[in-house]
């Protein structure tokens, strides 16, 4: 029997740049406060819960199955299991499906899933030169050994291996991607400069008018622990077009159109949602906030990741049947502008449909005002672990306030692969 997937409820922290009010924050105790808040909210029984999952990618040293750490520091049973996952950019969406099929296939009922990321503390490493010297130091027995090993020491093996967002596959960071799929799709500079100012806009939008307040979690800011950061903080009020056309190309210096303004900002964040199956939410007496409906993901060519959820949406509605028209809102994460203008322009286009799908009509077109309506990544920023599950959870929540049903969220995954979800609220 396959089970119906419930969602009771889904929060997040506030979204906040990296190397700011959360540099002193571990994304462990990010994720640990959105599930202890989540489950004060939900009031849900503590010893009902049968797993967590949550997804993280830049995994911290000191807490090594992050997903395992959280769930002991948020206070759940000793005795609940938890295991983390790496699906890039789409890790709090893995951890929501694969709750997911466990819950469908009858092989759990409660399930805590979601994401977390410090990008404020993206681990450095010492040079491999540098690793060897210490390690031989640490393996040295007697000062003459130590005093030799000493000797081969040079100031250039402290030059540290800082963290890049590129492709070990194709070889490109990820805004060299989205320059090319501004070249292959025709995506303009100005183009991109619109969507921009665009999700600024709506973001700061729906800030002004407390559309965030019911999926934020406020979090308690170190040292002083006296404050707390309520609101997002990338949100630019003030953004203009002529200052994202002054800005200059980032990736391409001298024939590039992408720039940090229609990029997603480097961003600390967590989200988590709790999902149990319909059948134990009728035992309960909980109604649930929506159901998770259907879901897929994607294989592409990895200098093309950006297509990503354009091929995803296109397959998830040949599974399903469903027309991209049936949906009332949709969420594509806004990586870079670029691409998610790429991504609109693909789906309109029947060669696109003919090259990656192998059909002869185009996915559809995807209504503007039904898409990222409250801003995306470029104005709320991208918490690499953290920002599939946002995704999920801000749908529902808009869905639910709009009194809307239907929605759709996907997103590209760097090392080429796409990802789209399907969630059904319940009004």
């Amino acid at each position: 029997m396959t089970e119906q997937v419930a969602i009771i409820d889904a929060l997040r922290t506030p979204f906040c740049r990296a190397g700011g009010v959360y540099k002193d924050i571990d994304a462990d105790d990010l994720g640990a406060q959105v599930v202890k808040e989540l489950m004060a909210r939900t009031g849900f029984p503590k010893d009902q819960v049968e797993y967590l999952i949550f997804g993280n990618v830049l995994q911290p040293s000191h807490a090594a199955n992050i997903a395992r750490v959280i769930a002991v520091k948020a206070g759940l049973p000793i005795s609940i299991p938890a295991h983390t996952v790496n699906r890039n950019c789409a890790s709090g969406m893995e951890a929501i499906t694969e709750a997911a099929e466990l819950i469908s296939t009858g092989k759990a009922d409660a399930i805590i899933a979601g994401g977390t990321e410090s990008m404020s503390n993206s681990p450095i490493l010492f040079s491999r030169s540098m690793r060897d010297f210490l390690l031989r130091m640490s393996k040295a027995k007697t000062w003459t050994k130590r005093l030799s090993n000493l000797m081969s020491f040079r100031l250039s093996m402290l030059k540290p291996q800082m963290p890049e967002l590129a492709d070990p596959l194709c070889g490109l960071n990820m805004g060299q991607t989205a320059e090319l799929l501004s070249r292959d799709l025709h995506v303009t500079r100005a183009e991109q400069d619109l969507f921009a100012l665009s999700s600024q806009q709506r973001a700061s939008e729906a800030m002004k008018k407390g559309f965030f307040d019911e999926e934020i979690v406020p979090i308690l800011l170190p040292p002083q622990f006296n404050l707390f950061q309520k609101v997002d903080d990338g949100i630019r009020g003030d953004q203009s077009l002529e200052l994202l056309s002054n800005l200059k190309p980032v990736f391409d210096r001298y024939t590039g159109s992408v720039t940090a303004g229609t990029s997603s900002q480097i961003t600390d964040g967590a989200a988590a949602l709790l999902l149990v199956s319909e059948s134990k939410a009728n035992a309960l007496r909980i109604t649930p906030k929506g159901f998770i409906r259907d879901y897929i993901y994607v294989g592409l060519d990895p200098s093309r990741m950006g297509l990503g959820p354009a091929i995803a949406i296109g397959k998830l509605l040949e599974k399903t049947s469903y027309k991209l028209s049936d949906f009332d809102l949709i969420e594509i994460n806004e990586a870079f502008a670029a691409q998610v203008l790429a991504c609109e322009k693909g789906m309109a286009s029947v060669e696109f449909s003919k090259k990656y799908l192998n059909k002869d009509e185009a996915i559809g077109i995807i209504d503007p005002n039904r898409l990222n309506v409250n801003g995306g990544a470029i104005s709320l920023g991208h918490p690499l672990g953290a920002s599939g599950a946002r995704l999920v959870l801000t749908l529902l929540h808009e869905l639910r306030r709009r009194k809307k049903r239907l929605g759709l969220a996907a997103l590209c995954v760097g090392g080429g692969q796409g990802a789209a979800v399907i969630v059904e609220a319940i009004l």
